[in-house]
């Protein structure tokens, strides 16, 4: 029991994959606890143990001003000294869906603390999008959890994964920086067909590490 890794599920109101998120964590070999943040805001030490950190998607918060808006503000106000510091000693942090959209606003990504850069705006066809889509996982990216598919442990053709959002479309500040996360191989998911107008058919982006890992499409 002691060996296997420690994982943190960071939840809140809205938040509803939570429980699958955590099962995915129980397959893949860790132990698992979820937390409610105004819990970890009270006390943060759950997060100062883990080895991975979740955060779930959903619609935290009913997306009433932004989707992610109200939970990353809360991670940022209360938790943003523990999340750096986590991030700092290597821990793992992976966000679908609407813990990518959290993830952006929060400063987890693309670099963490740095500026917002990019953002994950409405759809380009204006509509919630629900189906299966097709993904791939970059073979130039840093991204640790998935270079699996990369190195051909599994197959890319295992990556057909459901997508349900209306604001996933990822938009950066300028070309300049969708060109630097290639160059620093921080480009870990692309759709393989048109899904929601993301420049460069974007899913899925990573920190410079490879650690932190937020992505639309649903892993869990």
């Amino acid at each position: 029991m002691g060996d296997r890794p420690q994982a943190l599920v960071l939840r809140t109101a809205g938040t509803n994959c939570d429980a699958e998120l955590c099962a995915a964590f129980e397959l893949a070999g860790a132990d698992v606890k979820m937390v409610h943040v105004d819990r970890l805001a009270e006390d943060p030490t759950p997060i100062e143990r883990a080895a991975i950190i979740g955060l779930p998607g959903g619609f935290s918060h009913g997306d009433d001003i932004a989707a992610g808006r109200v939970f990353a503000v809360k991670l940022r106000e209360h938790l943003g000294n523990a999340l750096r510091a986590a991030a700092e000693r290597g821990a793992l942090m992976i966000g679908p869906c609407n813990g990518f959209q959290v993830m952006v606003q929060a400063g987890l990504l693309p670099s963490v603390g740095g500026e917002q850069e990019l953002a994950l705006a409405e759809n380009a066809g204006g509509r919630f999008i629900d189906r299966w889509s097709r993904v791939e996982a970059d073979a130039d990216s840093v991204c640790l959890w998935t270079k699996p598919f990369v190195e051909g442990e599994y197959s890319q053709e295992a990556l057909v994964l459901p997508v349900a959002h209306g604001e996933g479309r990822v938009v950066p500040r300028n070309g300049q920086v969708i060109e630097r996360l290639a160059s620093n191989g921080q480009i870990a998911f692309r759709y393989a067909e048109e899904v929601n107008g993301s420049v460069d058919h974007i899913a899925g982006i990573c920190d410079p590490t490879g650690r932190i890992f937020g992505l639309m499409p649903h892993p869990e």
